[in-house]
């Protein structure tokens, strides 16, 4: 089982594209469902026994992780991993999955996205400039800052740019996650302050070094960002919640609510499924119905 479980992240990694943190993931729910399986057989089970497994096995794992406190949303993922090894393990051998496959998902409220208003994005671009007293660095943050609220970057793809990005043009193609690309419109204040890091940079920024730079001359690490963020959203009073990717959720949310089309927004996002995106009309709602609880006369 462990060769089989090897092969399979290989596999995940190699043809699906997935992410370290995604196979260390995957890695660890399987590892959790064959440790169960040993416990509740009596022994480690083969493979003849994890071909024909029941219902009532499955029901008896998912039953005993949320006795063990398992949220469902962790669950769900967890079942996602069995499912994903037990299609790839059932192609390559030819059996019948179907118990494992059609086992469903423990309902989970979805969280909905927590972007920041307008006016806290402004403010957010213009403060974090006073976290650094260097000016290459002040433009650095705030050119980062600008592309995730800007353009709905997430932090990995704002600091995987190449330096042969420079001059941004109209439009800027990026890989996503799964190496999906898209292209997303660059605005004029993005050009403006990618153009001003650039010309301030101490750093050589030839052609396929990364753009975004740490004060050494390494490629930025997300932590510093992270950081800048969260010592201005201090100074602004903001919550918690506004962080690097809240701005990425602030860029979509924004869209929505000035009659942005969904179908557009979900490529400007690189969202592989549309219900992912839709998650934005809940908070656009929501917000609008908190606005009518509060101005509506009461009777």
């Amino acid at each position: 089982m462990g060769a089989l479980m090897a092969d399979w992240l290989e596999g995940l990694a190699a043809l699906d594209d997935a992410s370290d943190r995604t196979v260390e993931a995957y890695r660890a729910d399987l590892t959790g469902f064959l440790g169960f399986l040993a416990l509740h057989f009596g022994a480690p089970p083969g493979p003849p026994a994890l071909r024909s497994l029941t219902i009532t096995d499955m029901r008896a794992w998912m039953a005993r992780e949320r006795s063990r406190g398992m949220a469902a949303r962790s669950l769900a993922r967890a079942l996602s991993a069995v499912k994903s090894f037990y299609g790839w393990w059932a192609e390559r051998d030819g059996f019948d999955a179907s118990v494992v496959l059609s086992m469903r998902s423990p309902r989970f409220n979805r969280k909905l996205p927590r972007p920041v208003s307008e006016d806290a994005a402004r403010a957010l671009i213009d403060t974090v400039g006073l976290q650094t007293n260097d000016g290459w660095t002040q433009a650095r943050d705030e050119a980062v800052i600008t592309l995730l609220y800007g353009c709905g970057l997430r932090i990995s793809e704002a600091l995987g740019l190449k330096a042969d990005v420079v001059p941004l043009g109209e439009s800027l193609r990026i890989t996503g996650k799964g190496g999906k690309e898209r292209i997303v419109p660059v605005l004029p204040v993005a050009r403006q302050a990618v153009a001003h890091y650039a010309t301030l940079c101490p750093h050589d920024l030839s052609p396929g070094t990364p753009l975004f730079r740490g004060v050494r001359g390494g490629a930025l690490n997300p932590s510093i960002v992270q950081k800048t963020i969260r010592q201005s959203r201090m100074q602004l009073g903001l919550p918690a919640t506004a962080t690097p990717h809240a701005l990425r959720h602030s860029f979509a949310t924004h869209l929505l609510s000035r009659g942005g089309d969904l179908r557009a927004i979900q490529e400007l996002l690189g969202h592989a499924s549309l219900s992912t995106t839709e998650a934005y009309t809940s908070v656009d709602t929501a917000r609008l119905m908190e606005v009518y609880a509060k101005a509506h006369p009461r009777a």
